[in-house]
Formats: structure tokens, C-alpha cells, sequence
């Protein structure tokens, strides 16, 4: 569980992935914190068409960057996501499948639990 932080089911969050290890604080966990502004709370398993998306809007999230321990991303692998770019994708019709246990339940302030329950791949 990450911090007490609870998903957008109601219960503990649980870790998206450390293999690439993500989240903000690199902990795997897609959890709320005050530091970051980018609120990587969404937990996705990202898609082809994802990443291009996010390559368009500036985010290159494929390339590796090994001077930051970055090794890129691939399709299938899970990744928090920020919340402003996936209710982008979501509104530009790129938006990648998520994991409902692995997502903050902060995203429920800008996302109705319906239309995440709808991208899950972890639908209750």
C-alpha cells in the first residue's frame, strides 16, 4: 500500500510497476503528492497509440534517456500516467487502458468512476 492512499475503488492502492519502476517518487505507486505537480496518479498499461499521442503533446515517453535511468516505454508496459494527460487522451480518443487498483482515487475529482471503469483492465 502506498502511504495510506487508497485507489478509486476504495481501497489501499496498490503498486502499477517496478519493471519499469514508475511513479513519482519511482516507488512504483501512482500515489497523490503534494510535490508533484504533474500528479502522476493514473496507472495505465500503455498502448502504441498512447504513446504517440503523448509524443505529439511534447512527452516522448519511448525514447530511452540513460543520463536519467530512463529506459523508455513499450506498449504493454504499465506506467503512471499524469491525470491532465490522460483526461487529454481520453478527450482525444487516445486514452490508454488503466488499473483501477493501482490508481489514486484523486483522479475521481476530474474523471467519474464510470468512465474509469470503462478503460480498466481490472473492472470489478
Amino acid at each position: 500500500m502506498a502511504n495510506g492512499r487508497f485507489n478509486v475503488l476504495g481501497e489501499p492502492l496498490v503498486p502499477c510497476s517496478v519493471a519499469p519502476l514508475t511513479g513519482f517518487l519511482r516507488d512504483g505507486c501512482c500515489a497523490e503528492h503534494s510535490d508533484d505537480p504533474g500528479q502522476h496518479t493514473v496507472c495505465t498499461r500503455l498502448t502504441g497509440d498512447f504513446l504517440a499521442f503523448s509524443r505529439e503533446q511534447g512527452n516522448d515517453l519511448s525514447t530511452p534517456r540513460p543520463e536519467y535511468g530512463f529506459p523508455g516505454l513499450k506498449p504493454g508496459d504499465h506506467w503512471c500516467v499524469c491525470a491532465a494527460r490522460w483526461v487529454e487522451a481520453l478527450l482525444a480518443g487516445h486514452a490508454p487502458p488503466i488499473v483501477l487498483a493501482a490508481t489514486d482515487e484523486s483522479i475521481l475529482d476530474a474523471v467519474s468512476l464510470e468512465t474509469l471503469v470503462a478503460y480498466a483492465v481490472d473492472r470489478p
